[in-house]
């Protein structure tokens, strides 16, 4: 079954990387900064967002140009199926990062935040706050426990996607 969707760009993130090349794989391996522009429009849904010290960025990862189910992911040198992995060619190609919020302007319907791991002028759809006893979860991460890769290394993306 079949069934379109439709999204409203809330509106666009800014950050340094103009290419995938050396941008990190995720962005609790990201210390660089990023810029958030609210369309006018969505402006009104920022308020009350000041004291929370992170958030989720949802987006459209507007550069993935092919869908696949099985990829070759960062973390492993293994054919992974597409669910088990944060690939950016998805079905439906969106993405989520948390990153920490450093600022907001209101009058200018503006973000400030650290941790950025998408592509400059990436299209935002939504934005929710981080809460800690809602968010956090005791869990396990099936292949990548058994990667030969420790998920606590610094990576950054090449050219696989």
């Amino acid at each position: 079954m079949k069934l379109r969707l439709e999204f409203e760009i809330i509106g666009l993130i800014y950050t340094p990387f103009e290419t995938k090349e050396g941008m990190p794989i995720q962005s609790c391996y990201s210390n660089e900064k990023g810029r958030i522009g609210i369309f006018p429009e969505y402006s009104a849904g920022l308020k009350d967002l000041d004291n929370f010290s992170h958030v989720y960025l949802i987006y459209f990862f507007h550069k993935a140009q092919e869908k696949k189910l099985t990829v070759h992911p960062y973390l492993d040198s293994n054919p992974r199926g597409i669910f088990s992995t944060r690939a950016p060619i998805r079905p439906n190609p969106i993405g989520i990062s948390i990153v920490k919020l450093e600022n907001i302007d209101h009058s200018k319907a503006k973000l400030w935040v650290e941790g950025v791991d998408m592509l400059n002028k990436t299209p935002l759809l939504d934005i929710k706050p981080y809460v800690p006893h809602f968010d956090h979860r005791d869990a396990t991460t099936g292949w990548i426990s058994k990667s030969n890769y420790k998920i606590t290394d610094s990576h950054i993306s090449d050219d696989r996607f």
